[in-house]
Order: C-alpha cells, then structure tokens, then sequence
C-alpha cells in the first residue's frame, strides 16, 4: 500500500534559516490520490472482473498474476451490477483497484510491483438515542412515519416475541426507546443495542431492560461472573424470554380457533379441531414454537405435510398442511425456538393456504391461544441489587425530558 507521507511545499537556500513548509497529501484508503488519475465507476450489466481490470490497462500477465490472491479474497471477484468502485491510474497502467462491498468495507487490490490486496473499514461512530413514538396503525408504520430507524421495529417485535401479540396492537399503544443509533461519518447505517424500553400495551407498561457484564458492572459490589447475563428482563428481573413463542408464523388472521365441536370445511362433519388455523400466504415460513426435537416429519392423511416437534417431557407441538419441510430437517433433529422447519401450504384436507397448529400437554390437546408459557431463568438473586439500580437508571433516561 502506497505510504501517505509529507510532500515539500518551500525549501530556503543555505543563506537562509532553513525553514520547511509541509502539508499531507490527499490520501483515500491510504493511497496518495495526487499521484493518480482517480476513475470512479459503476459496474454495468454484465461486466466482469477482467473486463473491467483490463479496459482499465491491466495487462494479462498482471491478471495472471493476481489469480492466487482472487482465491484468497473471492469478494473481489464477486462484484454486482451497480456497485461502485475506483481506478487509480498513472500515464502507463492501472496501479490500484478500490471495490466498495458495502458502505463501510472496501477491497483495495494493489497492482504495482508486489500485488496484495488489504480491506479498508470506515469507523462506525455509535451515538445514543431515546425515541417516543405513538403506534396509528402498526409498529412498522408508526416507526417509519416518525423517520426513526426501521430496524427498532424488527429488534423491538424480537425483544417482546413472548409477551406482545403484534397482530393485535391497538391505536394509542405506545413506545419509549432507549438504543444505539450507527454511522458512517453523517450517514445513518442501523442501529446497535436496545438498551431498554417501555411498551404501553394492554392498558398498561411492558418494560424491559438489557442486562449483561458491561451495564451491571458499575453497580456491582462483590466480583460475581457475569459472563452468562446477557438477556432482557422485567421490572421484577424475570426474563422476558419465554419458552415458547406467541405463534409460530407471521399470520393474517386465524381462521378457525380450538374447538371440540366444529364443522369440517372439506368433511362436513361436526367433529374437533383442537388446534388453530392461521390463515397465511402459501410459502409463509413456519418456525418451531420453542427448542426442541422433531418427532414426525411425513404426509398424514388429513393432515396433509406435517411435523411435530417435543419441546420436553410435558409438550409438543404439531405443524400441518405444510406444502414443503425445511432443507435438512429430518426425525430425531434438534431445533431451536425460532429456526424455520416449514412452509405454509395446503396440503391433505384443506381448503386454502394455512397452518393448523396443534399443542399437546402431558399428551392431551390444549388450546395454542392460552397456552401458558414460562419464562427461562430470572436475575439470579446474587445480582439483583445491582440489576434493579440498573433498572432505575434506565427508567431515569427513559423518562427524563
């Protein structure tokens, strides 16, 4: 890489106080762009890696050359119509090739005398922000019309996955949130960690405060480890982590509830459905309500494409009408809360694209809709002092106007 020192601006005679003058260089990924034409370009439709190199005076012997370093740092190679990169020129050949993967990484490939290619990544600059916002319509809607970024909606739907049903927000719920905001010089990237938040819900709050070494260590007064706190929780230090999820898909309604006296769509015949349909688009995916493993994956009758997933000795749970499994899913597999097993279908008996969904307790249907679901590990009691003095703190910048 070309060292960016200091270029002589005036230098006295002998007769005179030697006096110099110096100013540095224009550098851009540490190359002194004064030496060079700079060219910036866009990839166009088509366009390869060589073509571009080469319409840009690389020679063959170069190319060849670079084939090693390629194997190495295949990103370089991998480039997309419309991105964006930099040839540096001088009067004879193309001396470095500068493709930008992302806002903050660049792949710098210099082309001189001894080729290597290094990576350039712009510093993030992190900055913390408090947001209020009341939901009109959806929390995606209400984030987006506050010019907030959207990705709160996303990390806020995961941090309250066990205790808010999202499909069921009403106009007026509302929103305190405390979080890292990310940027790149004066650009706004994303966002970092939610340190806490207030969901006003249901006729009443919903906090819920970060927890782990970084935030609890200041008020600590023992050395405790730490190193396994890192988790959201309550105003009473119960984890807001559940062992089961609210529902396994993102639905558009539910079609048909828990009953032991229904009429059967395709059957017509009263008999139970002891599960709930949730009526989805046909490819929806459809994830495992809680860790477990996969008991049954095959076509069932009525039923049509189905799996069942034991949770532990007391649940499982049961996905049908499927219209395909998840890659690598098999009997005997470990899944995790979350991880997609399916896709909403309509197979067997079924009249239009959706999930049946089934629970069993100790063996005995339960209803999914009221299914009581406990949470994972609290704040261990040694910790608690400090995790409440924590708390408090947060409540302090949620709050303060």
């Amino acid at each position: 890489m070309a060292a960016c020192g200091s270029k002589p601006m005036k230098q006295c005679s002998e007769a005179e106080e030697t006096v110099t003058e110096t100013v540095a260089p224009r550098c851009v990924y540490g190359i002194a762009i004064d030496n060079y034409q700079v060219d910036t370009c866009r990839v166009q439709a088509g366009e390869t890696l060589s073509g571009i190199l080469t319409r840009h005076g690389l020679s063959s012997v170069q190319w060849r050359a670079m084939q090693p370093l390629l194997k190495q740092h295949p990103e370089l190679a991998s480039i997309r119509e419309g991105g964006r990169y930099y040839a540096f020129r001088n009067d004879t050949a193309l001396c470095y090739y500068a493709y930008k993967l992302n806002r903050r990484e660049t792949l710098i490939a210099s082309l001189l005398d001894s080729l290597y290619i290094w990576r350039d990544t712009l510093p993030m600059n992190i900055e913390r922000r408090k947001a209020e916002f009341v939901i009109s319509s959806s929390l995606w809607q209400s984030i987006a019309s506050k010019n907030l970024p959207i990705e709160l909606a996303l990390e806020l739907s995961e941090i309250y996955a066990w205790t808010i049903n999202f499909f069921a927000l009403q106009p007026g719920d509302s929103v305190r949130v405390l979080y890292d905001e990310q940027y790149i010089d004066t650009t706004r990237v994303g966002i970092g960690r939610i340190y806490a938040a207030h969901f006003y819900h249901g006729k009443r709050w919903l906090p819920a405060y970060y927890a782990d070494a970084a935030g609890l260590q200041p008020y600590m007064t023992d050395s405790i480890d730490l190193s396994k706190i890192h988790n959201y929780y309550d105003e009473q230090g119960n984890s807001l982590r559940k062992t089961f999820l609210k529902a396994p898909l993102n639905y558009k309604r539910i079609s048909s509830t828990f009953s032991y006296a229904r009429k059967h769509p395709v059957y017509h015949v009263v008999r139970p459905h002891t599960g709930v349909d949730y009526a989805a688009p046909a490819g929806t995916p459809v994830v495992a309500l809680g860790d477990g493993v996969v008991t049954f994956r095959a076509y069932k009758g009525g039923g049509g494409n189905t799996i069942k997933i034991r949770h532990n000795s007391t649940y499982e749970t049961g996905y049908l009408h499927l219209s395909k499994y998840a890659k690598g899913l098999q009997v005997g597999k470990y899944v995790k809360q979350g991880d997609v097993i399916g896709y909403v279908g309509s197979t067997g008996a079924s009249t239009g694209p959706h999930l049946d969904f089934r629970v069993w307790k100790n063996g005995t249907p339960v209803n999914p809709l009221t299914l009581d679901s406990p949470p994972a590990e609290p704040v261990p009691a040694n910790i608690r002092q400090a995790y409440d003095s924590l708390a408090a703190r947060y409540n302090e910048l949620l709050i303060d106007n």
